[in-house]
């Protein structure tokens, strides 16, 4: 699957994937045709911002405000990384 062009700058979830909370896992997950990804805490609340409004020097801020860190810009902007290659977000 190739995604369509995308803003790295405000990442959004790709349309074929959906972001979920699932009781039965007690987790968040992430939904697509072919599957299923059960999703740790941290990449829930970091897909949870990618909405297309939030840049990504915004989500970051909004993270380490909501969980009271600092210092996670390498973190989250290697997980963005990943769900790009992924094809998670555009």
């Amino acid at each position: 699957m190739s995604p369509p062009l995308s803003d790295p700058a405000h990442p959004t979830l790709h349309r074929t994937f959906r972001l979920q909370w699932e009781d039965m896992q007690q987790s968040w997950v992430l939904l697509y045709p072919e599957g299923m990804v059960t999703l740790n805490d941290s990449a829930a609340a970091i897909l949870q911002r990618c909405d297309g409004a939030h840049t990504l020097d915004m989500l970051i801020d909004d993270l380490q405000s909501a969980f009271g860190v600092q210092g996670i810009a390498p973190e989250v902007h290697a997980f963005v990384k990943h769900a790009f290659e992924r094809g998670w977000l555009v």
